[in-house]
């Protein structure tokens, strides 16, 4: 709750100190005697709304979202070894992490992957492919769970979500403010907005996005890291290393649009598709690894 809190905080502090530099740079007055009477103030409000929305639904939506999609089932009770297995594993590691135990869940898929997600750290949810489940030692599967486990424990769902949240926001604002500076600048409409105006939104929507995507996804190659290295710690870097590799040796486990990212593995890219990936390369997170003390 405190890094949600500090986060919001910050984010707040950015908002308000965007607009004292606006109001200092004359932003304000600026638009007013071209006519456009944007009050930037209630236009960051509503840029955060819109921008914080539909993360925050998301990620309140989240464990939903990852059942429905992948048809993960809740280990309510085990069924067999298996199960009691994967149960009490990763309840010792949440444990160790200072966490309540998530749920935990297989679903069905032949590729090896695993994932973890929920709006809080003691409400999360853990869930592992049945490919995963055959085609990994026991050794690698519990360094998988740490992983998963330790990204519940660094907050990372939470904290890729008010990422998203702010960007977006950027983006919303920016977006209206361009779109405002070209429709007058160019398109020489006087008062209200013209069709330049809307067009140019759409645009530069699209253009800051793009970067925004590569802001987050930035962000989420480095918790992979991180998540690593909290594997490592649970289970053990030998068998941390060994997952990643068992997980190099075949093709990428596909998860739903709305999943990937909180996936044990992912597409790569190479090139400049490289920085819209959400996982770094799995020899890069070896060499991690083998590089820490």
């Amino acid at each position: 709750m405190k890094r949600i809190l500090l986060f919001l905080a910050t984010n707040i502090a950015v908002l308000v100190l965007l607009s004292i530099v606006l109001r200092l740079l004359g932003v304000d007055s600026i638009l007013d005697e071209q006519g456009v009477g944007i009050d930037t103030n209630a236009l960051l409000v509503f840029s955060a709304v819109l921008g914080f929305g539909g993360s925050l639904i998301s990620l309140a939506m989240s464990k939903w979202i990852a059942k429905r999609s992948t048809g993960a089932k809740v280990i309510e009770q085990p069924a067999n070894e298996v199960e009691a297995w994967l149960v009490g594993r990763v309840k010792q590691h949440a444990q160790q992490a200072g966490i309540d135990t998530p749920e935990v869940a297989i679903y069905d898929a032949p590729e090896p992957n695993a994932f973890a997600t929920g709006a809080r750290r003691n409400a999360a949810l853990v869930a592992v492919s049945t490919g995963l489940m055959r085609n990994m030692r026991r050794e690698e599967v519990d360094a998988v769970l740490g992983h998963e486990v330790s990204h519940v424990a660094n907050g990372d769902m939470v904290t890729l979500t008010l990422l998203q949240g702010v960007v977006n926001t950027f983006v919303v604002f920016l977006s209206r403010i361009i779109g405002v500076a070209v429709d007058r600048a160019i398109f020489k409409t006087e008062r209200g907005h013209g069709p330049g105006y809307f067009i140019t939104v759409i645009v530069a929507q699209i253009v800051l996005g793009i970067f925004a995507s590569m802001i987050v996804m930035a962000f989420s190659r480095y918790r992979e890291f991180r998540a690593d290295a909290g594997g490592a710690k649970l289970a053990g870097r030998a068998n941390m290393i060994a997952a990643l590799e068992r997980l190099g040796q075949g093709a990428p486990s596909e998860l739903p649009d709305q999943m990937r990212g909180f996936g044990i593995s992912g597409k790569i890219g190479s090139g400049f598709a490289h920085l819209f990936m959400s996982h770094p390369p799995i020899e890069a997170r070896i060499a991690a690894l083998r590089n820490s003390s």
